[in-house]
């Protein structure tokens, strides 16, 4: 069976950028949305993926044209609503929004589609990445809908990746999975974690034990510049990369999740794969745009990610002892 990867893409979008060039302005069409950038790094680490998600109108003809150029697998829903778009000027430098509308809600049927090809895809791959929806008044699936794929994948030994925040974690917890990925940002935001309590290690290792027993069977949680924190059959490790200039640091935690699930899709064991989503996330942040660079630079930075068991270093710390 060749290495496949399967990424749950809530609500695909159609991104357009107007910046400035040397003989006017520049306008950029590209696919959007965080299940889009995690299958597209995927892509990149050469492992197959298939995005699933819903696609309706002329932004979703658009955008699954876009998407399947990047060398996805596509597996549309096809709805009576459009795909969600924004429009942002950066041809100041800063990112201005334009218009933007956001995609329809899926009636019953479509969302039984959507779920439906969904668990045929991630039991056909050897990893399932379950991305979270925009930040729309109202989600395009039901946070429900997590709890059940979660649920159902698992049972049936795909192992699933969680990159989510909000009710849609909540709901996935509730299934169970096998990764929970998620920023201490979104931790903050979702009250699992006080604001004063945000840079402090043990604190959020607290909450990452927490996040353990109500479902995730490893936690992961990336901190901007800070080494990300994971916990790893209870064993608490710092992932710790090479110091690099960030260039933009806007879809880092996405690379990592992507590089992450396709390490489990290669067969790498957990600490394997946080090397190759570490490794990842550092490539993209010395670059200009999103889920950007090449496997074998990847590949090579991966070697040089230090992963730090910390659960060691704080039981020497309790103890006293120094040997």
């Amino acid at each position: 069976m060749p290495e496949r990867a399967f990424v749950f893409a809530p609500d695909p979008l159609l991104t357009v950028t107007v910046e400035a060039g040397g003989d006017g302005d520049e306008i950029h069409l590209h696919a959007g949305g965080q299940g889009f950038w995690v299958a597209q790094m995927i892509a990149n680490l050469a492992v197959d993926v298939v995005l699933c998600g819903p696609f309706g109108g002329e932004s979703g003809r658009v955008v699954r044209g876009l998407v399947e150029r990047g060398g996805i697998t596509v597996r549309a829903i096809r709805t009576a609503g459009s795909n969600g778009v924004y429009v942002h000027d950066r041809r100041d430098g800063d990112r201005v929004t334009v218009a933007e509308t956001p995609p329809r809600p899926l009636d019953r049927h479509e969302l039984d589609d959507l779920y439906g090809a969904s668990l045929v895809a991630g039991l056909e791959a050897q990893v399932a990445v379950l991305a979270g929806p925009g930040p729309w008044p109202v989600p395009v699936p039901p946070a429900d809908h997590y709890r059940r794929l979660a649920t159902d994948l698992r049972a049936n030994g795909t192992p699933v990746v969680a990159d989510l925040s909000g009710e849609p974690l909540a709901r996935a917890l509730e299934g169970g999975v096998t990764v929970l990925k998620v920023s201490h940002e979104d931790l903050v935001a979702d009250g699992w974690l006080s604001a004063a309590a945000a840079g402090d290690e043990s604190e959020l290792l607290a909450v990452m034990r927490r996040l353990r027993r109500q479902g995730a069977e490893h936690v992961l949680v990336t901190r901007a510049e800070k080494a990300a924190l994971a916990l790893v059959d209870g064993t608490a490790v710092a992932v710790r990369p090479p110091a690099l200039e960030v260039v933009d640091h806007r879809g880092a935690g996405d690379s990592m999740t992507a590089g992450l699930a396709a390490g489990l899709a290669r067969g790498l064991d957990l600490l394997g794969a946080l090397r190759l989503g570490a490794a990842a996330a550092g490539l993209n942040v010395t670059r200009r745009g999103l889920a950007t660079g090449e496997r074998r630079e990847i590949e090579r930075l991966a070697e040089h990610i230090e992963l730090v068991d910390i659960s060691r270093k704080r039981r020497r710390e309790k103890t006293g002892s120094h040997t």
